[in-house]
């Protein structure tokens, strides 16, 4: 995931991505890091300025990420992933409950999309939830924020459903959720609910006002990995777009404009 900053084509051939096993994977984010003073920073929403949560009960979201759909993403990943017995379904919905807002705001195809969204970005980062951390991550320490100091004993490559990267994102997330994400980065691939508590911080304070508000999807992808747009990876966008566009399917709900970065 990089740090929160932005192919027209037709979606209805998009391919999905091949899956190969562990040692023959590339490791993910292989391209350069946009520089950060090119990279605008995007600051959490105030709260008079988010949609009001919707009328939609409590138990929403898990009639949407049912058994079904939650086992049918992790099914498409090979047996020896990690990340086939650390996501659960369980798991997702236990982090879920400290942020209400989540998949419950705006309309019901605005809700329906957002879930629709967060769960083909995290397809797509872990590979059907195949991948806990990042293979061969490196260190992704931005000495520019001095408030986040590294520890170098640590590396701040991306782990959990959305991989969380860099070590402001960790810093930021551990004083949120709870957890020393400069000196224990490492929770976020060995404690599950605290690895899709880390990635749903991230969704709302950075993606979440953006699925809701009508900016589309393609706007989500430049939060979650910006350095795809703009023509540099359209394999990977198209990808996201595919697996968005299947999810809102089941859904039931429209998947909205503006698709692609």
């Amino acid at each position: 995931m990089a740090m929160p900053m932005a192919l027209t084509t037709t979606t209805k051939s998009l391919p999905f991505p091949d899956l190969t096993p562990t040692t023959a994977r590339p490791p993910l984010k292989l391209h350069p890091p946009i520089s950060l003073s090119a990279r605008p920073v995007l600051r959490p929403l105030a709260l008079s300025a988010r949609a009001p949560i919707s009328s939609l009960d409590d138990g929403w979201v898990a009639d949407l990420v049912t058994p079904e759909f939650f086992d049918g993403i992790t099914a498409k990943s090979p047996a020896s992933c990690k990340g086939k017995s650390f996501y659960t379904r369980a798991a997702f919905l236990e982090a879920l409950s400290s942020y209400p807002a989540f998949g419950r705001t705006g309309s019901h195809d605005d809700s329906g999309r957002e879930i629709a969204a967060f769960f083909a970005h995290a397809t797509h980062e872990t590979g059907h939830f195949c991948y806990v951390e990042e293979i061969k991550g490196k260190v992704y320490c931005s000495e520019k924020h001095t408030q986040c100091p590294r520890n170098p004993e640590k590396k701040y490559y991306g782990r959990g459903p959305l991989q969380l990267t860099w070590n402001y994102n960790y810093s930021l997330a551990g004083r949120c959720i709870g957890f020393d994400g400069l000196n224990s980065p490492e929770l976020l691939a060995n404690d599950r609910i605290m690895s899709f508590k880390a990635s749903l911080w991230y969704w709302m304070t950075y993606v979440h006002h953006l699925i809701i508000s009508g900016k589309g999807f393609g706007a989500t992808i430049k939060a979650i990995n910006g350095g795809e747009c703009g023509g540099r990876r359209p394999c990977a966008v198209n990808a996201r777009v595919r697996y968005y566009m299947d999810y809102c399917s089941r859904f039931g709900v429209p998947p909205g404009d503006n698709l692609t970065c």
